[in-house]
């Protein structure tokens, strides 16, 4: 499960928030492992930071792991508790918790929106490199509206059409926020039979085939084609995405999804195996030019 802290858990003097990026899902993290840096600088334990605020050591824990949102009066309590009582060190701490609160972007689709894929959404937004490999589907931040639809149209089959078009829209809306200059660097690692699969038939295929191209042109985003002649290869066990953040407080984290959950992975014993493979797996894919020839020439057999 994600925690808030990285590696190393030392606590520096003079510890200054930092900002991430975006997204209020990083930013709930971000105060929370600062209040636990504080918590933990003065040697006080969770029941008893639970005291202070009214609450049990359970809540200070998912206060610190940026589970829920805070309240002003918990946290200017905390702050009291943990000797900040310098005003503008005061002042930062509740600017941040302020936006930490606000909502996403994503919460008018809160209703299609599972509690275990909102956590990643934010986490995406925050993200300043996002690794992804996928086998059964091109990735979902740079799937056309028509590959989206035929996708997400596998997975609700019994959804209206109402329904399906708010879903392909929220995905739209996804690489929106994430493709761009001031987006984070893109790298998707696609397998062949990805590319092979005709979802939507030939000219949903022939276009979707036309935006990874377009995409290989931009010099934030990577495309690499896993091809079928080499054979198997590091990720035997599945799809999964790494995503890295500037913040020291925010560790890398692997997400992997599952049929109705998903896994989030964060300690570097868990997470260091996936970034070894995903390392082996852009050296055993075709590299950059290769994966466009490949592109240019499926894009002809269409």
């Amino acid at each position: 499960m994600i925690t808030a802290l990285g590696q190393d858990d030392d606590v520096p003097d003079g510890h200054i928030l930092a900002y991430s990026r975006g997204g209020p899902t990083a930013l709930r993290i971000l105060l929370g492992a600062n209040l636990r840096r504080l918590r933990i600088a003065k040697g006080i334990t969770r029941e008893a930071a639970g005291d202070a605020i009214r609450a049990s050591h359970a809540k200070i824990s998912r206060l610190e792991l940026g589970r829920v949102g805070f309240k002003t009066r918990d946290i200017t309590d905390l702050l009291t508790l943990y000797g900040v009582i310098d005003p503008d060190e005061r002042a930062t701490f509740l600017k941040l918790a302020q936006q930490a609160n606000a909502p996403g972007w994503w919460q008018k689709y809160s209703d299609l929106l599972p509690s275990w894929f909102e956590l990643y959404v934010g986490l995406e937004e925050a993200a300043s490199v996002i690794r992804t490999y996928e086998i059964q589907f091109v990735p979902g931040l740079t799937q056309t509206e028509d590959y989206a639809r035929a996708v997400i149209m596998l997975g609700h089959s019994e959804a209206s059409v109402e329904e399906i078009d708010r879903r392909v829209a929220l995905r739209m809306a996804r690489q929106r926020q994430v493709i761009g200059p001031e987006g984070p660097r893109l790298w998707a690692l696609v397998d062949e039979a990805a590319l092979r699969r005709p979802l939507g038939g030939r000219n949903v295929m022939r276009a979707q085939v036309d935006r990874l191209l377009e995409l290989t042109e931009s010099p934030t985003i990577t495309v690499q084609v896993v091809p079928f002649g080499q054979g198997g290869h590091a990720a035997a066990g599945g799809p999964f995405t790494i995503l890295r953040f500037n913040e020291r407080d925010l560790p890398d984290v692997v997400y992997m999804e599952q049929l109705t959950s998903a896994l989030y992975l964060d300690k570097r014993e868990e997470t260091d195996p996936y970034m070894k493979v995903m390392d082996r797996l852009c050296v055993e894919a075709a590299t950059v030019a290769e994966s466009r020839r490949f592109l240019e020439a499926l894009r002809t057999e269409m």
